[in-house]
């Protein structure tokens, strides 16, 4: 004999978290709210990860943050062997 399906926790969850989704996107359609971001917004969502993405290579290449990089890639390799 089969035993019942039981519903799981993650189950429950993926079906509430499905149906509030599917009942705002509804309510976002039923308003005519615009839904994604408009071409100035990509523009500087874009300038700024690329001023994000500049700093953060300034900062790993700077020669305090490599030497602390290359003491702990060392220090790994010497306890390991």
């Amino acid at each position: 004999m089969r035993k019942p399906f039981l519903i799981t926790p993650v189950v429950r969850l993926r079906r509430a978290v499905s149906t509030w989704w599917a009942s705002r996107t509804a309510a976002a359609a039923r308003l005519g709210l615009d839904r994604g971001m408009s071409t100035a917004e990509y523009a500087v969502g874009t300038i700024a990860a690329c001023g994000f993405a500049a700093l953060l290579f300034k900062v790993v290449t700077s020669s305090e943050v490599q030497e602390m990089l290359t003491t702990l890639v060392n220090r790994a390799l010497n306890t390991a062997g």
